[in-house]
Parts: structure tokens; sequence; C-alpha cells
């Protein structure tokens, strides 16, 4: 049986400022050994070349100043010292010589003095080049008009003409110098980078461990760092913000859910135990119902917002005839609310009104504002509602008004908010406060947009905002729009 062995060991890890510090200083050093290298190749060769020119002008001087007599090579007498003169031009070691031949090969001249067997020491058996290759010279040719009489060698050390110790230590001192000064402007940096997000990783460890209570107060020059700072530490103001949403929603619904679950069973254990007399138990079973119609209604809602929030809702855009629409909507709703007798008046302007939309969703939407309105209808008083449907430039308005007790000044701003519920509303009636909520997401996906106008304690006044369907040919339909199936 095969068995795949993983290993186990973890990769040491280091902070930013060693990691960066360590690799670009190893980057440096090799960068500039090579750099330095190819500078002294470079500067040996320069130098190399630019003393064998100096030789060469040297030879060619004592050259002109050898003659030839009777086919033999006249020296002249002061030749030691203008060579000695010239040696000044040179960094001459004991290496350096000067030699005069003849065309055998004969030593005539030399200096400093030197003997035949020193010139068979010094150059090949051909006397072409310098038997040693750690030595250069330049021979030039002594010429009695177009025939060779003799050569004059002028041959040094190629170590004294390159660069001495001195270069080395002076290369070898700067290209340490720019190691030094880059590594410490990768360290500065490098340090400077490293402590903000020593700082953010801190408060994501204090956040990991359920802290929310950060605080990141580093203030730099560098835009991104500023920016990844604010950014990270909104972040964790929102995640306090979600993880206190979470625990009282949760909280809020688990007891909103529960409250129901409770009243059925105490009033079914009720019926069951013989408690009641029949007439009670009918009673105490309508009472159970209602409960978990209401129960069923709070599931639903919840599910609806999970599936909208997840994407998985689909909503249309088509053309819908929104007076033709909004009427059907109140019919069937009053038909469905009949014993509560509620009084709606509709007013719609004259000729059709097209919308781009759902005509299921908006459906949903104005039911969800007029069961809102009914429940905020005091005890005893009967429910009216004044719907407006009217044009305004591309966006056709819904304005549907309630003569409820209407919402508080503290409570307005949060209204849409999911599971929010003003404490008047919590007390009258239980739900999970996502009507608002999931209406405002459905009209946000056709295009439009739900608000509160206005509320007062004589009721409260909003509006669903829809984009309007124009064509140029929109007179001329006469068919009806509006073919959505309306579900009661």
């Amino acid at each position: 049986m095969d068995r795949q062995l993983t290993s186990s060991r973890r990769k040491r890890s280091t902070s930013i400022l060693s990691h960066w510090t360590l690799r670009y200083f190893l980057i440096l050093c090799i960068g500039f050994t090579v750099i330095a290298a190819g500078a002294l190749y470079w500067i040996r060769t320069t130098s190399i070349e630019k003393g064998l020119k100096t030789a060469e002008l040297l030879g060619l001087e004592i050259a002109d100043r050898v003659t030839v007599k009777d086919h033999q090579l006249q020296v002249p007498p002061n030749l030691n010292m203008i060579v000695s003169k010239r040696e000044k031009l040179f960094n001459t070691d004991h290496y350096f010589c000067v030699m005069v031949l003849d065309q055998n090969n004969k030593l005539v001249f030399s200096q400093p003095e030197m003997q035949q067997k020193d010139v068979y020491y010094r150059l090949s058996d051909d006397f072409l080049e310098p038997r040693n290759n750690k030595y250069a010279g330049v021979m030039v040719d002594i010429a009695d008009g177009n025939q060779v009489m003799g050569k004059v060698w002028v041959m040094q050390s190629k170590q004294s003409i390159t660069f001495g110790p001195e270069t080395i230590w002076l290369v070898a001192l700067i290209f340490g110098g720019l190691i030094l000064c880059g590594w410490l402007t990768i360290y500065l940096l490098s340090r400077k980078l490293s402590r903000p997000i020593r700082q953010v990783a801190y408060a994501a460890q204090q956040i990991r461990s359920g802290n929310y209570d950060v605080s990141l107060t580093l203030n730099t020059r560098e835009r991104e760092i500023n920016e990844l700072v604010s950014s990270f530490g909104d972040m964790a103001t929102r995640l306090h913000q979600l993880e206190e949403w979470r625990t009282l929603s949760l909280a809020g619904v688990s007891h909103e859910l529960k409250t129901p679950v409770t009243s059925i069973k105490g009033l079914v254990m009720a019926v069951r135990d013989d408690v009641v007399n029949p007439q009670e138990g009918k009673e105490f079973l309508d009472i159970a119902l209602k409960e978990s119609e209401r129960m069923e209604r709070m599931i639903a809602d919840l599910l609806d917002y999970n599936a909208m929030t997840a994407g998985s809702v689909t909503v249309r855009k088509e053309r819908t005839d929104l007076k033709l629409l909004v009427g059907e909507i109140v019919h069937q709703w009053k038909i469905a609310y009949e014993e509560h007798m509620p009084e709606v008046q509709l007013h719609v302007p004259q000729g059709s009104l097209y919308v781009m939309g759902d005509a299921l969703r908006i459906q949903q939407i104005i039911v969800n504002l007029l069961n809102n309105g009914l429940h905020a209808t005091p005890p005893g008083q009967q429910a009216q509602f004044h719907i407006h449907v009217r044009a305004a430039k591309n966006m056709l308005h819904v304005d549907v008004q309630d003569n409820g007790t209407g919402i508080s000044l503290e409570d307005q701003p949060k209204i849409f908010e999911r599971f929010y519920r003003g404490e008047l509303k919590k007390r009258r009636n239980r739900g999970l406060g996502l009507g608002l909520t999931y209406s405002r997401l459905l009209a946000h996906e056709q295009g439009g947009e739900l608000t509160l106008v206005s509320s007062s304690p004589e009721g409260s006044l909003f509006r669903l905002s829809l984009p309007r369907w124009v064509s140029q040919e929109e007179m001329q339909i006469s068919e009806k729009a509006y073919r959505s199936t309306v579900q009661a």
C-alpha cells in the first residue's frame, strides 16, 4: 500500500526586517563583487594598453636617435641620459629595461646595463616577444631606408603598468561604502514598512481572539500605508458591528420564534388535558392556528431575505401598466383582509403609465407596505390608506399613505436595517424586522428605490420609485401590457 509521506516540519519564519535586509545585503555583496571584478579587469586592460603606447613612444624616440653608419648602429652618447629622463613617465620596477639590438639580435645598448645572455633570458628564441607572459614589451624597428637594421625593445612588468595595492584598496573601499549605504537604505526602509505591518498583524491577532477594540494611530507620509491602516481600522469596526448584529439578531430571531412555539405548546396542552371546555378549546385552537401562521410568515420573511442576499431570487424587468397593477393589488388585498374593513383610496392620473419591473415583486412591496400600515393602526380605529400613482421625468412613483401611529424620529433612520424593530412595533405585534429591508432590496433589483417620505402620529408616507418605460410608439399601443399573474 502506497503511502504519501508529508513533512510536518514547519518552515522557519523570519521578520520582514531580517528577511529583506539579509537578502538585500547578500545581493549587494554579490552584485558589487561582480562589478568590482569587472572594473578591475577593465582598469588593468586599459592601463596595460596605455602603458604600452607610452613605451612605444619611447621606442620610436630612441629609434629616431640611433643612426646607421656602414650598416652598423650608432648609439648617441647621451642616450643613457635621455632614457633616464623618460623613465620618470613610467611606474618602473626592477624589470624595466630598454634594449637596442642590431639586425643579428646582438645587444648594442641597454639600460640598465645588461649582457647578451640577459637578452636571451628576457626575449623568446625568435626575439619577437617577451619570454615570460607576466611581462609586456614593445618592439620598434630601426630602419635605414627600406631595410631593417635593428630593433628597440622597451620592456616592463605588467604589474607595474596596471595597478598597485593602493588601487585595489581604493576600489574595495568605494564598493564597500556603496554596499553599506545600500544596506542601510534597505534596512531603514524595511523597518519603516514593517512597523505598520507589525501593528496590523498584532491587531489582526486581537480580532482573531475576539477583541475588536483595536487602535491603529500610526500616521506616515506614505499614502498606501495610511490607506492600509485606515481600511483595517474601518474593517475592525465593521466586524465589531457585524458581530454585535449577529449576536443581537440571533437572539431576536430565537426569541421571536420561541414565543409563538411556546404559546402553541401551552394552548395545545390545555386542550389535550381537558383544562378548558369544548367551546374554549376551539378558541384555543384558533389562537394556536393564528400563532402558527404568524410563525410561518416570520420564517418565510427570513427565507426570502436570505435568498435575496444570496442572489437566488430572480427579478424580471418587463413592461407593466402600473395603474392596472396597483389597482389589482389593492383589490385583492382588501378581499384578503375583509374582516378588518380597511379603506383604500387610489389616486391615479389619466392615461397609461408603463413601468420596467417585475409585477410579482412590485406586489410584494406594496402588500408589505399595506400590511405594515394595517398593523400600525391603533386598536378600534379603521385603517385608511391613500395611494397616489404619479410620473416624474424617467421615474414612476407609488406613494402609500396610512393613518397609523407613525414612526418615532429616532427609529426613522433605522427602519430599513435588517432585524430592526421599533419599540412600539415590538409591543404591538411580533415579527423579524425584515419586511422593509426585503422590500428595499426588491426595489433596488428593479432599478428603483423605497424611501420613507414622512412620518407623524397621524400616519406614515412611503414612496416606491421605479424606472419608467418610454417608447416612441407608446401612444399606438392599445393592447394591455400587464400580463403578469398577481397572487393574493
